[in-house]
């Protein structure tokens, strides 16, 4: 086998690694998910091979770095799409050594069409980690409200427990500021993004650390990445409901709906929001409102100017809802 047709397809789990480095052999290796095991391995294969891994949370992060660090072209997928591969191609179960062997052909396939994966500099990452722990707090609070809000006699137990919250999500947001002063250029971005309206703190900075890491090419780029793109069902003269791909963090799009109910509400963009409601229900004209946002902060990163109300009030009226 030539280097350069090397590709090692991992399946990644919290303890163990399972390899496959050829699709058709069915062999793969078992490797602990540990610095030394994995680094003995890297060892043994061919020089510049191409490692290739699902986003798996924080488990194929010590993979990514340690392959990249020894020269090879490492491939972090979306693991939907190779879901799906998997579907398409009819795939027999759905087991650790089937998956690295679906990874070996998806890559094969597609590698003309993929990202290579860069660590990240500067903080950027560790702020990712931060916000996204936030973000499950903040699902946590919601779910304790929930759960214990509304019963008899609950209130006085649930006081201290929803104060506590609060308590955290105050210091985490003060780790927040602490951690964007460390790299001046984000944080003069992240300034800029929550000159828009309806964008907050928390918006602000998950943004500014995502333009930060991933160097997109246009707002198209940003839409997709996020998932907030709509996918059209439409075969002759039949036309399909349109869903969104959620082929992002789920985070991101949660922060920015979240951004887009509060521009609907600004003085600013609920003109346009009650023009989106005419035809779309609540939820689809936040989400609208929300895709609409994402691209002008990807235009006000870019430009590194500062948000200008008026110029994008004359493009959204130029707009079809």
């Amino acid at each position: 086998m030539q280097d350069r047709n090397c590709i090692a397809g991992v399946d990644v789990a919290k303890a163990e690694l399972v390899a496959s480095v050829d699709e058709h052999s069915g062999d793969v290796q078992k490797i602990p998910n540990e610095s030394a095991a994995i680094v003995a391995w890297l060892g043994t294969l061919p020089a510049h091979s191409i490692v290739a891994m699902e986003s798996s949370g924080p488990y194929h992060k010590l993979l990514a770095q340690l392959a990249h660090a020894a020269g090879m072209r490492v491939y972090v997928l979306n693991a939907r799409d190779v879901s799906m591969y998997a579907k398409a191609i009819s795939a027999r179960g759905k087991t650790d050594r089937l998956d690295a062997l679906v990874i070996v052909r998806y890559v094969r396939e597609h590698k003309e069409h993929l990202r290579v994966w860069q660590p990240c500099a500067g903080v950027a990452e560790r702020i990712q980690e931060v916000l996204n722990r936030r973000h499950n707090l903040t699902q946590q609070q919601v779910r304790t409200r929930q759960c214990l809000g509304s019963a008899t006699g609950m209130k006085e137990i649930t006081k201290p427990l929803l104060l506590a919250f609060k308590t955290a999500l105050k210091e985490i947001d003060q780790l927040l500021v602490r951690l964007v002063a460390q790299e001046p250029e984000l944080e003069r971005g992240a300034k800029r993004l929550l000159g828009i309206t309806g964008i907050g703190m928390q918006s602000s900075v998950r943004l500014a650390a995502l333009f930060t890491r991933i160097p997109f090419e246009n707002a198209n780029a940003v839409v997709a990445y996020s998932g907030l793109d709509p996918r059209p069902n439409d075969s002759g003269t039949k036309h399909g409901r349109r869903r969104l791909s959620k082929r992002g963090p789920a985070p991101l799009r949660w922060q920015l709906y979240m951004a887009g109910l509060a521009a609907s509400r600004s003085k600013l963009l609920k003109p346009y929001y009650e023009q989106l409601r005419e035809k779309h229900s609540t939820t689809e004209s936040a989400v609208i409102l929300a895709r609409k946002l994402l691209r002008i902060a990807w235009a006000v990163w870019k430009s590194g100017k500062e948000f200008d109300p008026t110029k994008y009030m004359v493009e959204i009226a130029c707009e079809k809802p």
